[in-house]
């Protein structure tokens, strides 16, 4: 139970860090050559701060990251599950929405403490709140290139 509730922390943990654009601390929460993939692919702490911190200096310009519905399968020093993501943005100074899951890999450190090995974002949709959102609509590029990829339906 205290892996589940340290897995739990860890997930909540990365949203804060992200919404509350405290770099540092988020990059932490992955091993030193953990990845983020989705929007784009980044890789190793300094390739995963760079691509943090610059998501809000382009047309994205603010995001508040609500996670829930979250599956776990503890195996030893390895974790893996999802998490169904909601996410109110701003882009391009327009009211958007978009959902999706975390596909999670995490593991155990050897300071005992667990960080993603990698987190995967697949968007099942992102749009204009005035348009609604059905699925397969996505307004801002970069989620439906993360949409397109092999594997995002699944």
């Amino acid at each position: 139970m205290e892996d589940l509730h340290e897995l739990q922390q860890l997930r909540a943990h990365y949203c804060q860090h992200l919404d509350s654009g405290r770099w540092d601390e988020l990059v932490e929460l992955f091993t030193p050559d953990g990845a983020f993939v989705g929007l784009s692919t980044a890789r190793g702490r300094t390739g995963l701060r760079e691509f943090f911190s610059n998501l809000q200096s382009g047309s994205l310009s603010a995001w508040w990251h609500f996670s829930s519905n979250e599956t776990l399968e503890v195996d030893g020093d390895r974790a893996t599950g999802q998490t169904w993501l909601l996410q109110p943005c701003v882009v391009d100074r327009q009211s958007q929405l978009a959902a999706g899951r975390y596909v999670d890999t995490m593991v155990r450190c050897e300071d005992g403490r667990w960080r993603f090995e990698e987190r995967a974002v697949r968007f099942f949709w992102w749009s204009d709140v005035e348009q609604g959102w059905e699925p397969g609509t996505f307004v801002w590029p970069p989620a439906r290139d993360a949409a397109d990829r092999p594997g995002a339906g699944q």
